[in-house]
């Protein structure tokens, strides 16, 4: 594999990783549970996808690249659908307080 290629890939997967802790200090730091949604949802799909796009130069044939991509299909649906679910619940109010 060539430098470059490697190169862009550690750099790939960096990036990820650096958006995943971005999106975990937006869990954190952000005041409720709307902006903690927005900000979990897009830096973790964000960031899964940068790490999948690392990995997919060091897969040995093309159907192991298609299950990486396959996962962060799903994982893309799953938290859309999770967060969906988790908002429309705060909306309509009832049982008990969803915010720390």
């Amino acid at each position: 594999m060539s430098l470059v290629l490697t190169l862009l890939s550690v750099v790939s997967i960096l990036l990820g990783a650096f958006f995943f802790l971005v999106g975990t200090l937006g869990l954190i730091r952000l005041p409720d549970l709307f902006s903690r949604l927005h900000a979990l949802t897009k830096t973790d799909n964000l960031g899964l996808g940068l790490v999948i796009l690392g990995l997919l130069p060091w897969v040995p044939d093309l159907f192991h690249a298609l299950k990486l991509v396959l996962i962060w299909l799903l994982v893309l649906l799953a938290g859309a659908t999770g967060s969906h679910l988790i908002a429309k619940r705060a909306l309509r109010g009832d049982g008990e307080d969803l915010t720390p």
